[in-house]
């Protein structure tokens, strides 16, 4: 398979930015541009490969502090759900609250993706968006059928689901993403969420507390 991928963890609550690579044509997309813009275009430089695309999996200040600094370095369209763009709009207020700064403002987005499935395709990567809210309102996974791994941002994690303490989340809404959208993907899909370690469905479907209790109160099999 001509795909790599690399995984930088970085800012304030330690997020997982990936970089998908072809290293047959040297295109790369960036999902969840995270934070310091210019390590994420060194670390693709460093690789060969040249950044096309940037897509994030929800708007999250974690997830898309760099995505202006990165679009304007690289060039790159910025792709984000529809949904995402009240969190976008106030990322600056936002930063307020967490460092008592401002943040810097998000990357226009040049595509607002929507909440029916569709491929995403950079060379021989192809992602299929899969609509996964709950976390955070647009939330977006996005599933490589060729490398069997869905990038869950933070809708699922090993042994964890997303927070839905936050404004716009909602548990039953998440846990139904994850049982409708992510389970059905099949036991050895791998999981690479948008924090802590990787992870496969089968493991999450027999071990995660949360989806555990949640199929039991449902009897969903």
């Amino acid at each position: 398979m001509s795909i790599e991928i690399r995984i930088l963890t970085l800012g304030l609550v330690q997020t997982h930015c990936y970089i998908v690579a072809d290293t047959l044509t040297h295109e790369a997309l960036v999902i969840d541009p995270v934070d310091e813009a210019p390590l994420i275009l060194q670390t693709a430089r460093d690789a060969g490969w040249e950044i096309k695309l940037i897509l994030a999996t929800h708007a999250h200040f974690d997830h898309v502090l760099a995505s202006k600094d990165l679009k304007a370095l690289t060039g790159a369209p910025f792709y984000i759900h529809a949904d995402s763009r009240p969190l976008l709009t106030s990322l600056p207020q936002t930063g307020l609250m967490f460092t008592g700064a401002l943040f810097p403002t998000a990357a226009e987005p040049d595509r607002w993706l929507t909440s029916d499935p569709e491929t995403i395709t950079l060379g021989s990567i192809q992602l299929q968006t899969l609509y996964t809210p709950g976390h955070a309102p647009g939330h977006l996974s996005y599933f490589m059928a060729a490398g069997n791994i869905v990038f869950s941002g933070d809708c699922l994690f090993e042994r964890s689901v997303g927070r839905t303490d936050l404004p716009g989340s909602d548990y039953e809404t998440l846990m139904r993403s994850i049982v409708d959208k992510l389970v059905p993907l099949g036991d050895e899909v791998r999981v690479l969420p948008g924090h802590m370690g990787m992870t496969t469905i089968g493991k999450e479907r027999t071990t995660n507390p949360f989806l555990l209790e949640y199929l039991h109160h449902n009897h969903t099999s």
